[in-house]
């Protein structure tokens, strides 16, 4: 009988270790799904994010190259030159805008009202057609041009500092930012031509670059 019992004992003995190795290989089984399963996800869940980034900086490359391409699109500069009775204006602008000019010879109260656009000049009666650039020589003082801004200005709608073309550097009148109409806003520069006024203005700031960096700096006239 006392055999019997330690036989038991040595069995019950043994079989402990074999529980835990049990245990431990479950645990180990357990483990290794899991990290190949993590592997996996991750491994997937990588490719998806450099796939997204790659396509991310594809999109940016493209953008980055059709600007550049645009901008050298633009070069070399029109010029149109208005008549000699009313300064001889010289406005340059991209080659890629079409222009409708509006001249009188005879005078009247615009005698000179240019409309610019890339590629077509929207309907210059339309109330809502905004331009890239408008150009005007007015038959009223410098004085009273100004005074159609008076009202945006008060009202810190707009604000309006001295300026001077590059090229005319003798004549000095003022550039005015904001607010330029009830529904328009933009840059606009007045200045005295003589007897009369000249305005360059742009009716949205997509074309602010245009207009600091073509336009302006290579307009001139005759003071």
């Amino acid at each position: 009988m006392k055999l019997q019992s330690n036989e038991r004992g040595e069995l019950n003995i043994l079989l402990v270790p074999v529980i835990l190795l049990g245990v431990l290989f479950v645990a180990a089984a357990s483990f290794g799904v899991w990290a190949y399963t993590s592997r996996q996800d991750y491994k997937n869940n990588s490719d998806q994010k450099s796939a997204a980034a790659v396509e991310a900086n594809k999109k940016v490359v493209q953008a980055e190259d059709a600007k550049t391409y645009a901008e050298a699109a633009k070069q070399p500069l029109k010029t149109y030159i208005g008549a000699e009775a009313y300064g001889s204006l010289k406005l340059t602008y991209p080659k890629t805008w079409s222009g409708y000019v509006v001249a009188s010879d005879s005078g009247g109260g615009t005698p000179l009202d240019a409309y610019f656009n890339p590629d077509v000049v929207p309907n210059i009666s339309g109330r809502d057609s905004t331009f890239a650039l408008r150009v005007q020589i007015l038959s009223q003082s410098y004085a009273d041009a100004l005074n159609s801004y008076s009202t945006y200005i008060r009202q810190g709608k707009a604000t309006a500092t001295p300026y001077k073309l590059p090229k005319v550097p003798s004549v000095v009148g003022t550039r005015i930012e904001g607010q330029l109409t009830y529904n328009k806003q933009g840059s606009v520069v007045v200045l005295p031509v003589r007897d009369k006024t000249m305005k360059l203005w742009i009716e949205s700031g997509t074309y602010k670059a245009d207009f600091d960096n073509n336009i302006l700096p290579n307009t001139s006239f005759s003071p």
